[in-house]
């Protein structure tokens, strides 16, 4: 078997996370415990960790997510969210620096943030990004809450920070679902752009077996404009999908064998250096 790398993944124990509801659709536990017993079952060697949202609208403190990873016996390693303002920019560029050797990027979560992703807000941190060749993860697509913003989730927003920024290596979460053609154009245009495949497939629909075969049938097709598998990263987005559907969805994309390597560790270890 191949080695697994599960670059998408929410975690914070706290009874106020807004990630708990997918949790018990999913029949998880939605703990440290049981997500690093997954990670073994299913053959996954590493994980990056991204805060969850808590209610309220704000994302777990980053604090807690280098708590979380260095409980997990190295086996997580952190990204940190940013949100929109100049605080927490200089916070995460300065908890960067100080945790260099553990944190592997940033993630902005753009559609729960009515901003764009070149917004100048955040001109300190893609620089500091650019220097340390660090990738900038970004939620693209549907929103968990009813009151996201697909307007500034849509992933083709992201093309304008791609076009000031080729040094900077862009991640789009998610694949842009639903607008998986869009995601397919960026990485085909961009050198530095890639996208997850995490969060595509979730429990608790009547079509779930109809709609795990059309997305893996949007994500082929994105696959082949963008003329290969080179950059798509393999992720779950525990607890809202598990490992099993993540990789349920891999096994049904019609893609070469020597392609799912590449998914499932190879373009991570590239992108984010682990």
């Amino acid at each position: 078997m191949s080695r697994i790398f599960d670059a998408h993944v929410h975690l914070s124990e706290d009874s106020r996370d807004e990630l708990i509801p997918y949790a018990k659709v999913n029949g998880l536990e939605y703990n440290l415990e049981e997500l690093l017993r997954l990670m073994r079952e299913n053959g996954i060697t590493g994980g990056l960790l991204l805060s969850p949202p808590i209610k309220g609208g704000a994302p777990l403190p980053n604090e807690r997510i280098l708590d979380l990873c260095g409980r997990s016996g190295g086996l997580l390693s952190p990204i940190l969210t940013v949100e929109h303002s100049s605080s927490s920019v200089v916070d995460a560029v300065d908890l960067a620096r100080r945790n260099k050797e553990a944190v592997k990027g940033f993630k902005i979560r753009l559609g729960y943030l009515k901003v764009f992703a070149d917004d100048p807000a955040y001109d300190r941190l893609y620089d500091y990004a650019e220097s340390e060749d660090l990738p900038v993860m970004f939620h693209t697509g549907d929103t968990a809450s009813q009151d996201g913003s697909l307007e500034h989730s849509h992933p083709l927003t992201l093309d304008r920070l791609a076009n000031e920024r080729a040094g900077l290596k862009l991640v789009a979460c998610h694949f842009g679902n639903p607008w998986i053609a869009d995601v397919g154009e960026l990485i085909y245009k961009h050198p530095n752009f890639y996208a997850d495949i995490s969060g595509l497939v979730v429990s608790g629909s009547k079509y779930e077996t109809g709609y795990l075969e059309s997305v893996a049938e949007q994500v082929t097709r994105a696959i082949y404009f963008a003329g290969g598998a080179e950059k798509v990263i393999f992720g779950t987005d525990y607890p809202v999908s598990t490992p099993a559907l993540a990789l349920a969805l891999l096994d049904k994309l019609r893609i070469d064998a020597d392609d799912k390597p590449k998914i499932l560790w190879r373009n991570a270890a590239k992108v984010f250096r682990v």
